[in-house]
């Protein structure tokens, strides 16, 4: 029988880290060994989530005063606040360097230092390992990935968007400067702290925009379009808060380059995702839905004509748990720790 690999998950009370356990549970290569928790230090993982009762897991421990190097860890899910992260990660490494890291947290995702401080507020604590920290995209990035000691888990929002249009700016089939981006999100990608504005009554039967005009995955998203074009793109994007657990939607509006069609641009993704485990492109004229891909790894793209000739309108979906957060953590752990890259992700959708 292999090796199991020693994991640890930084964080595990929040709802990143939980969906973490579950899909390691069943993976057949990787042993849970620490679970981390700040504010439920000493508590049994099944005391702060139920569902897990019936399974031998350790006891949540506090981050203060561990010792990195007696954890012997293989790989640290870091699954913790933004800013927190980059102190957590910069010890981890410091103590246990042969330990690789996937942070699940926005504090690797920019490049640029300086934009890093401009969106979060603050300084880069750990300046130093961005410049080795790999961004997690595993359809674009996984080469990179292999060779990584830390790398940078995308954003939800972020990888629904970026799955559909990065083909299609690498192969100049859109106009850079006509990108809009309309997404919506369930109610889980606030994570798990509580928050007045996030309570039922607040939320329920209603919908709503936020972050309009200012959000900070738009540094994400332009960081990698301008890296995919070789040249600055800047895209409209305004998230949606939908009163439900789990999914994104993007609904994108592109105009086509030098007279591609609509259906130009779903052959091209046809193409590029033929092979890829976990990007399925539906038929011309199709769209997804949200609970389409609920509790899987799967991102689904629809390709439609537009009524207005040359633009076409695409549509992605995907689990912003799993493939937007741990099953995309999952993903690269298993590119880095040398593991077939859908090992414990095969799950279907669940539906209804």
């Amino acid at each position: 029988m292999a090796t199991k690999a020693k994991i640890g998950v930084l964080g595990a009370s929040g709802y990143t880290g939980s969906d973490l356990v579950r899909l390691l549970l069943r993976h057949p290569r990787a042993e849970i060994v620490l679970l981390t928790a700040d504010r439920r230090a000493g508590q049994e993982m099944r005391e702060v989530f139920p569902q897990f009762s019936p399974y031998a897991l350790p006891k949540l421990v506090s981050l203060d005063g561990l010792d990195w190097a007696a954890a012997g860890l293989d790989l640290a899910f870091c699954a913790l606040p933004h800013a927190t992260t980059q102190k957590v990660i910069k010890d981890l490494l410091a103590k246990a360097p042969g330990t690789k890291v996937v942070d699940l947290s926005a504090d690797f995702r920019l490049r640029d230092t300086s934009a890093y401080a401009k969106w979060y507020g603050h300084e880069h604590h750990a300046p130093e390992l961005q410049a080795e920290a790999v961004y997690g995209l595993v359809e674009v990035y996984r080469r990179d990935i292999k060779k990584a000691r830390l790398v940078a888990n995308p954003g939800c929002y972020t990888t629904c968007a970026q799955l559909p249009l990065v083909p299609l700016i690498k192969t100049k089939a859109i106009e850079l400067d006509e990108i809009v981006i309309d997404a919506k999100s369930g109610m889980t990608g606030a994570g798990r702290s509580a928050k007045e504005s996030m309570l039922f009554s607040e939320v329920s039967e209603g919908f709503n925009a936020y972050g309009v005009g200012h959000h900070r995955h738009m540094a994400e998203l332009d960081q990698e379009f301008s890296l995919a074009a070789g040249r600055e793109v800047i895209v409209t994007f305004t998230p949606h808060l939908v009163p439900m657990n789990r999914g994104i939607l993007s609904t994108i509006y592109v105009r086509g380059r030098r007279g591609r069609t609509a259906a130009d641009l779903h052959a091209i993704l046809l193409k590029q995702y033929e092979k890829e485990p976990f990007v399925h492109i539906l038929p011309f004229g199709e769209t997804p839905h949200t609970r389409h891909v609920r509790g899987s790894n799967m991102t689904f793209i629809g390709v439609a004509k537009d009524r207005i000739e040359g633009r076409a309108i695409l549509v992605s979906a995907l689990d912003n748990l799993v493939k937007g957060a741990s099953g995309q953590a999952v993903q690269n752990m298993n590119l880095v720790l040398g593991f077939p890259e859908t090992m414990g992700l095969d799950q279907v959708a669940l539906f209804p």
